[in-house]
């Protein structure tokens, strides 16, 4: 598999080379530069989830590894199931969140980890990835206690649900946490100087496992089969997606799910009051505003990352931005989409009910809606159990870190500060 950078096309590396090194020069993203089609779709979504997602990814990563070493990877990383629960007739939910940090977010990291530790040729790593919420989890799980590996996660202090700082924030070991004293932008930003500073990436071994790590993206694509796989043939072929969208990584695997052949009518972008791309979409001007906190705290992004991957597939498979359905949900907004749900006797949270709600919004007669839920309620037990008056009991991996102190150290968005922290922790 051969990819190259969207900003610097001149720049080509393998999967191996993008896993171990995220970013391009110029902070650019990798992309493809070709990709598979599986011609007999309804046979590949008749077979189980794990041997289907290693045929998938395997056709990605081509002969660079073994067939039979990517379904090793691919048992290891999914082992929990992405099912679907028919919310009223012709919706249904995706549900992201059976694995061991209850988000989305365990498929991409736990494959990350695989892919990196199939790549890498022994030399010591520093991960340094930025989250919103539930990517510090997911990370922080899928690589703990493994060796020759530091992990340090950036994250905007006071700007995260409780119980997501915990679920990451407790581990220690080499599993490193540091609460940014601003937003989430500004995490990413911290990220991207730090992949900038040439002498300190060599120095360290720096890699990253936000969403722009292409091995993350990969495995993401393969819930988007799962999910089609759930449904009947005549309920697939007018399939509509709504995916909640922050850094816009996951809508980007679910548009490649598309190019690879998967059968989705279309895609809409869902976003909070953080509405940078449907804005875009709807006047053609790249204008983020200053990030607001939400009560979708994960969605809290004003310049997404993976936002070039899209346009840059859009251009290859000259599909029309215009196609992609968008929308923005206020709290307000989301808080009602919670209790409809809850209403229908499906308890959801407020990631998920904005997916929920602008799919409502854009169905027409005939068509088949999915909607993401990336996150289990649990996560959110504040916001939801304001808005429903409920108490939501914790699952065992939440009630588990719950109890546990927090870890995490507190710094100003000042880079100077970062770089000390990251040369400490490779000692």
């Amino acid at each position: 598999m051969k990819l190259y950078n969207i900003k610097e096309n001149d720049e080509q590396v393998s999967f191996g080379q993008a896993v171990r090194q995220g970013l391009g020069r110029n902070q650019g993203l990798f992309f493809p530069s070709e990709l598979p089609t599986f011609d007999d779709i309804d046979g590949l979504l008749a077979e189980d989830f794990t041997t289907r997602s290693a045929k998938i990814l395997s056709a990605l990563i081509g002969d660079e590894l073994a067939p039979e070493k990517v379904s090793e990877m691919v048992n290891a990383a999914f082992q929990f199931p992405a099912p679907i629960s028919q919310v009223k007739d012709g919706v249904y939910a995706l549900e992201l969140f059976h694995g061991p940090t209850l988000a989305f977010k365990d498929f991409g990291g736990r494959f990350m980890a695989q892919s990196l530790a199939a790549v890498s040729n022994g030399g010591k790593i520093t991960i340094l990835t930025a989250t919103s919420g539930d990517t510090g989890a997911a990370v922080a799980h899928a690589f703990y206690g493994m060796e020759n590996i530091n992990v340090v996660i950036l994250y905007p202090k006071g700007k995260i649900s409780p119980l997501q700082e915990k679920l990451f924030c407790t581990l220690g070991k080499n599993i490193h946490t540091v609460a940014i004293n601003s937003d989430f932008d500004a995490c990413q930003s911290l990220v991207k100087q730090a992949f900038d500073d040439q002498a300190l990436r060599d120095e360290i071994g720096l890699n990253s496992a936000n969403s722009i790590n292409i091995s993350r993206l990969m495995a993401q694509i393969c819930y988007y089969f799962e999910a089609a796989a759930q449904m009947s043939k005549e309920e697939r072929e007018n399939l509509v997606v709504s995916v909640p969208s922050g850094n816009f990584g996951n809508l980007t695997a679910g548009l490649l799910a598309k190019a690879l052949g998967l059968p989705v009518k279309r895609f809409i972008a869902a976003t909070n009051v953080n509405d940078t791309v449907p804005r875009y979409l709807e006047n053609g001007q790249w204008d983020p505003k200053p990030t607001i906190a939400t009560t979708s705290n994960a969605m809290d992004v004003s310049q997404p990352n993976n936002w070039p991957r899209i346009e840059e597939l859009c251009r290859i498979k000259q599909w029309g931005l215009d196609t992609l359905g968008k929308g923005a949900v206020t709290d307000e907004q989301s808080a009602e989409s919670v209790k409809e749900l809850n209403q229908l006797g499906y308890l959801c949270e407020p990631h998920g009910s904005i997916a929920y709600r602008v799919l409502g919004e854009q169905l027409q007669p005939g068509e088949t809606g999915l909607f993401l839920c990336t996150a289990h309620p649990a996560k959110f037990k504040e916001v939801v159990d304001d808005i429903l008056g409920t108490d939501i009991e914790l699952p065992a991996p939440l009630a588990k870190h719950a109890a546990m102190e927090l870890l995490s150290e507190e710094l100003d968005n000042d880079f100077e500060a970062l770089k000390t922290v990251l040369r400490r922790v490779q000692k």
